[in-house]
C-alpha cells in the first residue's frame, strides 16, 4: 500500500453555521421537529433569519466539522466540499484552513450562494438545523482529486451528501478511487429524516461493501431498519455492516463488527473525530471509542460544533498517545 498524505479525509456540504440560542416554543412556532435537520430555500433561509435572535456564524458542516476535530487531535486532515466565491464561501475556507485541514476545492464562480445553516439551539442543548445548501448541493465528480482520495488512510462521507444527484456521483467516484487504492470508506448516516429519504439506496451501500465503516445514532438506526426496537435494529446492522459504530447519548455507544460489540461512551460528529483519528493511527475499536467519548464531550459544553481547546492536548492529558 503507497504511503499517505491524510489520516482522514472527508467529503461533505460546505456550510458556513449560523448560531443562535431559542426555545421551544420558537420551533414549534416555525413547525420545526426538534433535534432533526431539515432543507430549505433561499427565500425560507432570509426569513427564518430575520426572525432569529443574535447569531455567531462559523463554518460547519457535519464532515467538515469532523475532520477540524481529527486535525485538533494532531492528525492530517483533509476536506473535500463547495462553495462559492462570495463573502460566505471566503469564511468558510478561511475557518477550516486555520484549523488545520487541507482545503483546496476550487469555489464556484456562478450559480447558488454558498450554503448555510441555521442552527437553534434550545436549553437543553439540543440543535435544530435549518439547511440552505446553495452551492454545496454542485459538488461535481470533477471536485473529487483522486490523488488525494488514493493518499488518505480513511475517506468519511457524510449522508447528507445523498440528496444532490451530482454530489452522490462524486460520492460514488471516491468510494471507488479508495477501494482501488486498498483504503477505508465510512459513511455517517446523518440525520433520521436523511435516512428515511433514502434507506434502499444506504442500506445498498453497506451490504454491497461499497462503505466498510458505518456512524449512525439510535434515532437513525432504527429509521433505517424502520423498526421502535433497538435490539432488532442493531441484528439487522450485525448482519449487513462490516464495522459500525451506534452513538446512544447518555447511554454510550456500540461498536458492532462482524465478531463482536464493544461498549464505550460517545455521541456526534466530534465522536467520529475521534474514533476515526484513533483507528487511522492503529488504535483498537474500544481506544478508538474512548477517544471519541473523550472529544464529544469537550464538544457539547459550549456553543457550536467545533473544539474550543486543542483536542490533541486534551488526548494525552487523558492518557492517549497523540
Amino acid at each position: 500500500m503507497a504511503s499517505t498524505q491524510f489520516d482522514v479525509l472527508a467529503i461533505g456540504n460546505a456550510i458556513v453555521d449560523v448560531l443562535a440560542r431559542t426555545d421551544d416554543a420558537f420551533l414549534v412556532q416555525h413547525k420545526m421537529h426538534k433535534g432533526t435537520m431539515r432543507l430549505i430555500d433561499e427565500v425560507q433561509a432570509a426569513k427564518l433569519y430575520d426572525a432569529m435572535g443574535p447569531a455567531v456564524e462559523i463554518s460547519g458542516g457535519s464532515a467538515a466539522n469532523t475532520v477540524v476535530g481529527v486535525a485538533s487531535l494532531g492528525a492530517r486532515a483533509g476536506f473535500i466540499g463547495k462553495v462559492k466565491d462570495d463573502d460566505l464561501g471566503r469564511v468558510f475556507a478561511h475557518d477550516i484552513r486555520a484549523a488545520g485541514v487541507s482545503f483546496a476545492t476550487p469555489p464556484a464562480s456562478a450559480g447558488p450562494s454558498t450554503a448555510r445553516c441555521y442552527v437553534l439551539v434550545t436549553p437543553d442543548g439540543e440543535r435544530t438545523m435549518n439547511t440552505y445548501l446553495g452551492a454545496a448541493q454542485d459538488l461535481h465528480p470533477n471536485d473529487i482529486d483522486a490523488d488525494a482520495v488514493a493518499a488518505a488512510q480513511i475517506i468519511y462521507l457524510e449522508g447528507y451528501l445523498w440528496d444532490p444527484p451530482r454530489a452522490k456521483e462524486a460520492f460514488l467516484k471516491a468510494a471507488k478511487i479508495a477501494h482501488a487504492a486498498e483504503r477505508d470508506v465510512a459513511l455517517t448516516l446523518s440525520d433520521a429524516f436523511c435516512v428515511d429519504r433514502y434507506r434502499a439506496e444506504f442500506l445498498d451501500l453497506i451490504r454491497s461493501r461499497t462503505v466498510d465503516l458505518v456512524f449512525a445514532n439510535e434515532r437513525e438506526l432504527r429509521s433505517l431498519y424502520e423498526t421502535a426496537d433497538f435490539d432488532s435494529a442493531l441484528d439487522g446492522l450485525r448482519n449487513d455492516a462490516r464495522l459500525a459504530v451506534v452513538t446512544r447519548s447518555e447511554k454510550g455507544c456500540l461498536i458492532v463488527t462482524v465478531e463482536r460489540v464493544v461498549d464505550a461512551t460517545g455521541a456526534g460528529d466530534l465522536f467520529a473525530a475521534g474514533f476515526l483519528a484513533g483507528l487511522s493511527r492503529g488504535s483498537d475499536y474500544r481506544t478508538a471509542g474512548r477517544l471519541g467519548a473523550l472529544v464529544a464531550a469537550e464538544v457539547i459544553q459550549h456553543l457550536g460544533a467545533r473544539p474550543e481547546t486543542s483536542l490533541k492536548a486534551l488526548g494525552q492529558e487523558n492518557g492517549f498517545d497523540l
